[in-house]
């Protein structure tokens, strides 16, 4: 099962367990600094105005959001992403 079919099944449940990118979001993350060795923290942005803090981003993946693994959006619901590298707890 790919990343794209493992994100659908879960959508099912109303759970996303890591989210794959699109292409598009490599532009905006690849021009910003790493937070650390391999990753981002940013702040994605929905397009319904909601936005989840301190989320990692991994090799193009959203792999935890506030640190729950269980992400509950899909990459077409994000209007923006903005590095913070914020890791306060």
């Amino acid at each position: 099962m790919d990343s794209e079919q493992w994100s659908v099944t879960n959508a099912q449940f109303g759970v996303n367990v890591m989210i794959k990118l699109s292409p598009k979001w490599a532009k905006v993350l690849v021009s910003q600094p790493e937070s650390g060795m391999g990753y981002q923290i940013a702040t994605v942005f929905l397009n319904d105005g909601r936005h989840f803090e301190k989320s990692m981003i991994v090799g193009g993946t959203i792999a935890s959001v506030n640190g729950d693994p269980n992400v509950c959006f899909e990459d077409c619901d994000i209007e923006k992403i903005v590095v913070t590298h914020d890791k306060a707890q």
